[in-house]
Formats: C-alpha cells, structure tokens, sequence
C-alpha cells in the first residue's frame, strides 16, 4: 500500500482514524440524511458504522455503505438486513465466525481472523453513495488497511468496494478488472472480488449462495 509523504508524517504523530466521528461534517448531503434520520428514528445507530472484527484479522471484507434497516439502525456492519443473513452464515460455514447470527449487535457473534468495514461509512440515500462521497470516505478505508498488521486478503462486496481498495493496493483499473469470482495479487495482498450479497443480487440470481460461498472456500484455502 502506497503512502504519501505528508500522510507519512501525520501517521508518525498520531494513529490513523479508521472511523469518522458521530458527527462527521465531511459528506454534506450524508450529514443531512443522518440528522433526519436522527429526527425520525432517535433510537436507531444513526451515525458512521464502525467495523467489526479483530484488528489482526487477516482478512477483510470490504462492503458498500449501512443499510438503512441494517447497520444504520444496529450499528454492527451487514446487521439487521438481507445481506447480514447469506454473509454471516457464510463466513460461519467457513470459519470466519463463530456463534449464532441473530441479527443484533448484542447476539454474541464473533468474528474469527475476519474483520468487516464498509467504503462508505454513513448510509446514503437510496443506498447509492455518490463519487465525491466515495472519494471522501476512503481515507478511513486506507487508515483499516494500514493498521491491520496481519492483513493477507479482502474480499470487495461490489464494484464499489472493490474499486475503492484498488488505489490504497496500488492497483489500476486495468489490471484489476472486477468480475465475480476473480482474484487479484498486489504485493503480499490477495483482492478477491465477489458480487455484493443484497437482497436484488440474490434474488434476481445475479447471486447463488453457492457462487457466493465459492468465494470464501478459496480465501479460505488460499489462507491454510
């Protein structure tokens, strides 16, 4: 992973933040939208979701943004909602996970060498974040990235997330196409790309829990 010198610097003064604060000003139009939601549902997580998992995980599973019904209300990423319910009983088939997945924070899961984090920290409108608001939020993306000392693969959910890892690996587009099921080396890091496990994908069959499992059978191969 590639590092400028002034991001150097700052680094050496102080640790790298991997999550926005509660109230992060940075994405104007996600901001507004958080308070809204705020306003709408006081009880509800409502703020940037943090990720989820050991910090010496050596993999890392890279999503889109909070669900709506999901991480935003529960606050523990791919929690409460369709895409929580095929990846956590996934990653418990391959031992990524141990526990019983209830879709609640406080349902006792854990998470084995795996950690989870998001492109997009805040849930946007209509679950589509825009490009600057990509932009924006990679910078806590690159900060998991570099302080995950054990860090070997990432499994990208998506387009987005996979061509959000593509500039903190060094990696151009055109040597990295995204395609389902492809697996991409950069240095010591293996990206492995696999369709986002939303409800639409699976229901539209643009995903099989069996394609989707295929994906972890071999990060858990590539990883023994």
């Amino acid at each position: 992973m590639t590092t400028s010198r002034s991001e150097a610097a700052r680094s050496s003064r102080q640790p790298p933040t991997i999550v926005p604060d509660r109230d992060c000003p940075l994405c104007p139009r996600l901001a507004a939208f958080r308070e809204a939601n705020r306003a709408r549902e006081p009880s509800w997580h409502n703020a940037p979701v943090p990720p989820f998992g050991d910090i010496k995980a050596r993999l890392l599973i890279v999503g889109l943004a909070p669900g709506m019904q999901g991480a935003n209300r529960t606050g523990r990423p791919f929690t409460g909602d369709y895409a929580g319910d095929l990846l956590y009983a996934t990653l418990i088939e391959y031992g990524f996970a141990r526990g019983t997945y209830q879709a609640r924070p406080d349902d006792g899961l854990k998470l084995v060498d795996c950690r989870i984090a998001n492109a997009v920290h805040c849930v946007p409108p209509q679950n589509k974040p825009l490009p600057i608001e990509i932009s924006t939020c990679r910078q806590f993306l690159v900060a998991n990235l570099a302080t995950m000392p054990n860090l070997r693969a990432i499994v990208a959910l998506g387009r987005i997330a996979h061509d959000s890892v593509l500039k903190p690996l060094n990696l151009k587009a055109s040597q990295a196409p995204f395609g389902h099921g492809a697996v991409h080396q950069a240095g010591a890091f293996r990206l492995y790309d696999s369709y986002h496990c939303s409800r639409y994908n699976t229901n539209t069959g643009v995903l099989t829990p069996d394609m989707f499992r295929s994906v972890f059978a071999k990060v858990k191969a590539d990883l023994d």
